[in-house]
């Protein structure tokens, strides 16, 4: 069994939302509160949550973990 880490980013509107909606029902896990700051060079705020997901088999740096 192995763990993985993604950390998501969006800028802070409903993309963001749907990109972390769309990982949990891939079955990732929430880990951590999420983060929030401000982008001063594109004058937006910016999200961050951190999920993990336990898969079976060895980790491979070549796998695209968002289709995990």
């Amino acid at each position: 069994m192995t763990t993985l880490y993604r950390l998501l980013t969006e800028e802070d509107t409903s993309a963001f939302c749907h990109k972390v909606s769309a990982a949990l029902s891939k079955g990732w896990v929430l880990h951590g509160s999420p983060a929030y700051a401000w982008d001063q060079a594109a004058g937006v705020m910016r999200c961050a949550q951190a999920v993990t997901k336990d898969i079976d088999g060895d980790y491979d740096p070549e796998m695209k973990l968002g289709a995990q």
